[in-house]
């Protein structure tokens, strides 16, 4: 199991994807985390969200670069949901982890027509 280190901390694998995954989830037009046509069907019944297509390093000045794969709703405009996603996972990670964000890059995977 990797240790992502900051400063004084050492957090587990798996801890900062989790947190992006719930804030990502919350971003009003992200129908999925990862892409949804290669998920596990059995992801829906998880306690915990799926932390698949999401990256995250650290950079040489200490900040994290995270990268978030994500399906899109259909009907929403694509910049404004990668804004407010960008957003949304620098606040979550900022507060819950107290680390700062370097970059976030958002790619959209897919375009989903069901809600």
């Amino acid at each position: 199991m990797t240790e992502l280190n900051l400063e004084s901390m050492a957090l587990a694998s798996g801890v900062v994807e989790t947190i992006i995954a719930l804030a990502a989830a919350e971003v009003e037009g992200v129908a999925a985390v990862g892409s949804a046509s290669s998920s596990n069907p059995f992801a829906l019944f998880a306690s915990k969200p799926s932390t698949q297509g999401i990256e995250v390093t650290v950079n040489e000045d200490e900040k994290l670069d995270v990268s978030v794969h994500v399906d899109v709703y259909y009907g929403h405009v694509l910049p404004d949901v990668a804004a407010n996603l960008r957003a949304a996972v620098s606040d979550a990670v900022a507060s819950q982890v107290g680390a700062e964000v370097g970059s976030v890059d958002v790619f959209i995977d897919g375009i989903s027509f069901v809600r």
